[in-house]
């Protein structure tokens, strides 16, 4: 089961790079290399809204029903206005490609990295954007945010900075993960998160332990082999506790029970890499963006598209008991 196909009048004409569920909608937001952002309803597979800016738009994410964010391969931060035919200014900008965005409800703050090696976070409720920085001396891979804590990926490394201290120098915490981090996602549930390496393997690390618990989650080839398969992306379940997906660069989707260390079910495989997961609100629709990432020299360009797969509570409980996972 790979779900259904949502078809577009106009199709996505460059890979797509995040694709984000509404907070308490089926509303779907994209964004991608084609310098657009497009909102589009679920339900009804109507295109909402489409918004084109002057660069490639490499992440996205909602403030509420009305409002969203984008951070752009020229180092800008677009707001957008949902309300009225997708208005939008830039409310700050990098020093390079802005790469990673999130909204934290609880600071009001829009906190971003890019490769100007910057977490900076953005206040959203003023009228003239204010920050503060934090730098590092590489690149941040991924960010992820679980009401006040921000996780920072950098090389193999997490990071944890607290959002209300942002102006102080504090010292972050290192959490070395002794792999190549891809993305980083915070767990839904309970402090802490997980990380997808480029190498195939995922740790979950809770806060309460002193060590993470990794395994690998890519299929074994056709001659019985495990071979190294970047995980694009990782997404928990807003209903199940513990249970989260992974997409990987050669189309697979696992579901998994992080509590009891199972591997629940794999979806039929992907057309092209997965580069996007997101859930939506009520936990029981995935979304699944699956396109070329740029990645791999061989790659094939298909047409971007995007899948949208049933994957609550009842789907995962019809489907086979799973196995343990492999370290």
């Amino acid at each position: 089961m790979s779900g259904n196909c949502l078809n577009f009048e106009e199709p996505i004409k460059d890979a797509i790079t995040r694709v984000r569920f509404a907070p308490e909608s089926n509303n779907l937001l994209i964004s991608s290399w084609d310098s657009s952002i497009r909102l589009v309803d679920v339900e009804s597979s109507k295109l909402r809204l489409e918004v084109q800016t002057e660069a490639a738009v490499l992440d996205c994410c909602f403030q509420n029903e009305f409002v969203a964010f984008s951070a752009a391969s020229d180092g800008s931060i677009f707001r957008y206005d949902l309300q009225h035919s997708g208005v939008y200014d830039i409310i700050g900008k990098h020093e390079d490609s802005a790469t990673c965005i999130e909204y934290s409800p609880e600071t009001g703050k829009v906190i971003t990295a890019g490769w100007d090696g910057n977490v900076v976070s953005w206040d959203s409720r003023l009228a003239k954007a204010s920050h503060a920085l934090v730098g590092s001396n590489s690149h941040v891979e991924s960010i992820s945010l679980c009401g006040v804590e921000l996780l920072a990926a950098i090389g193999s490394s997490v990071r944890k900075y607290d959002l209300r201290k942002l102006n102080e120098a504090i010292q972050a915490e290192d959490l070395s993960m002794n792999k190549r981090i891809r993305c980083l996602r915070s767990m839904a549930f309970q402090k802490g998160f997980a990380v997808g390496s480029l190498d195939g393997h995922v740790t979950l690390q809770s806060h309460s332990e002193e060590k993470g618990y990794t395994f690998r989650c890519i299929p074994k080839s056709t001659k019985g082999k495990y071979h190294l398969v970047t995980v694009n992306d990782i997404a928990f379940s807003q209903s199940l506790p513990g249970v989260f997906v992974t997409g990987d660069n050669e189309g697979h989707v696992i579901a998994w029970d992080g509590s009891n260390r199972k591997r629940l079910l794999e979806l039929t495989r992907y057309p092209n890499s997965v580069a996007s997961l997101s859930y939506n609100h009520t936990g029981e629709l995935l979304a699944v963006a699956s396109c070329y990432t740029y990645q791999e020299a061989n790659e094939i360009e298909n047409q971007p598209q995007i899948f949208i797969q049933e994957l609550g509570e009842s789907n995962l409980k019809s489907a086979a008991v799973g196995s343990s996972v492999r370290r």
